[in-house]
């Protein structure tokens, strides 16, 4: 079975989701980000700890900032020691969707539940579109 992570990488926290069992997907603590050489080493840490053999990563398609964000997220990729997979996943509107799925369940409080959604949104439509034999 690959074991398989997500990020939702964002400005100041980086959400976090892993699969390490046929489709069943679970949102992780988010990551603080400091600065991005210190969140890079956390999660490094964290692929490591999982032994994660590949990497979702989401990024936005369409959108103003389309170009920006993706330059942004690919150089903070860059820095990750991580030598498995790494695949890119489109995120568009998953950070709406899960404050939607988490309303009335936790205060929007900025302690990353749902960025770690948001990450949990993207690995689960990565899981989806890729065939079945590739995800044992």
């Amino acid at each position: 079975m690959t074991k398989i992570a997500s990020i939702d990488v964002g400005l100041k926290r980086i959400g976090v989701a892993i699969c390490l069992a046929r489709e069943i997907v679970t949102p992780q603590n988010a990551i603080l980000r400091k600065n991005r050489n210190q969140a890079a080493r956390d999660v490094d840490s964290f692929l490591k700890e999982w032994e994660i053999d590949t990497l979702v990563v989401g990024i936005p398609k369409g959108g103003e900032s389309e170009d920006e964000m993706t330059r942004r997220i690919e150089h903070f990729v860059s820095l990750l020691e991580f030598d498995g997979l790494k695949e890119y996943q489109d995120e568009y509107g998953s950070s709406v969707e899960a404050k939607q799925m988490m309303q009335g369940v936790t205060r929007q409080k900025k302690d990353g539940k749902v960025d770690s959604m948001a990450a949990k949104i993207i690995l689960e439509r990565w899981l989806c579109k890729i065939p079945r034999q590739m995800q044992q």
